[in-house]
C-alpha cells in the first residue's frame, strides 16, 4: 500500500513540473517575438526638397553688357598678317562701316566682339582662319553737354558712366549768378521725344544716390 501511494506521488510531481515548463517556455517566445520590433515592409522613400514656387522669378543676373558701338564712333580693326584690310573707320550715319572684302556690314548697336565676330564670319570666305581685333578708339557717339551757367559749357565724352554729379564736375564750377536749384536734365527718348529731369543738387551732393542719377548719351545738363 505505501510502495502504491508513493508511486501516486511521484507520477503526481512529475506531471506538475512538466505541465509549468511548457506554458513558461511558451509565454518566454511569446514575449520575445513582440520585444523584436517588425521589418517595415518597404523603406520610406527620401522625399526630393521642395522648390519655391516662385523658383524661376529670379534668375541668376546676367552679366552686363560691354560698350554697344554708335554712329561716328571711331573703330581700330586689325586683322592678323592682313594689312591692306585692317584699318581704321568711323561709323557711317547710317550705322555702317566698309572693309576690304567684306563690304559695307552693320556696326552700330554691337559690342566690339559682335562686331569682330561678323567680320571674322565673312572673311572666312577668302581667308583661312581669319584673326580679327576691334577696338573702340574713339568713342564720339557717346557724350553729353552742359549748358547755362557753368564756366565750361560745352559738349564732354561719355565713354565710361558718369552720373550728374560728376558730369556737373567737369565743368568747372557754377558761375557766380547760377542757379543750382533748378538744375535739370534733357534726355532725348528713343522715339525722338525729350524728356526733362529734375536733379537736387543739395541732395546729391549730400550722399543721397537716389537724386544722383546716370547720365545717357545724348543728355543735356542745364544749370539756368
Amino acid at each position: 500500500m505505501r510502495r502504491l501511494l508513493l508511486g501516486v506521488l511521484i507520477l503526481t510531481a512529475v506531471f506538475a513540473v512538466g505541465k509549468d515548463k511548457t506554458p513558461q517556455s511558451s509565454k518566454q517566445k511569446d514575449t520575445a517575438k513582440q520585444s523584436v520590433p517588425a521589418a517595415p515592409d518597404k523603406a520610406p522613400e527620401a522625399k526630393a526638397p521642395s522648390q519655391s514656387a516662385n523658383s524661376g522669378d529670379n534668375p541668376t543676373p546676367e552679366k552686363p553688357g560691354t560698350y554697344s558701338i554708335g554712329e561716328s564712333d571711331v573703330l581700330a580693326i586689325d586683322v592678323w598678317h592682313e594689312p591692306e584690310i585692317s584699318r581704321t573707320v568711323s561709323v557711317r550715319l547710317d550705322g555702317k562701316i566698309s572693309l576690304p572684302l567684306v563690304g559695307d556690314i552693320q556696326a552700330a548697336g554691337l559690342t566690339p566682339d559682335q562686331l569682330q565676330d561678323a567680320i571674322t564670319e565673312q572673311l572666312k570666305r577668302y581667308l583661312d582662319r581669319p584673326e580679327v581685333t576691334v577696338i573702340v578708339q574713339d568713342a564720339r557717339s557717346k557724350y553729353f553737354s552742359i549748358v547755362g551757367e557753368v564756366m565750361k559749357p560745352g559738349a564732354y565724352p561719355l565713354g565710361q558712366q558718369l552720373s550728374v554729379l560728376e558730369g556737373l564736375a567737369l565743368a568747372g564750377g557754377f558761375k557766380d549768378f547760377a542757379n543750382v536749384k533748378k538744375i535739370y536734365v534733357l534726355r532725348v527718348n528713343k522715339n525722338g521725344t525729350t524728356t526733362r529731369i529734375e536733379f537736387n543738387y543739395r541732395a546729391a551732393l549730400n550722399g543721397d544716390a537716389s537724386k544722383n542719377f546716370p547720365l545717357q548719351p545724348r543728355d543735356t545738363i542745364v544749370i539756368p
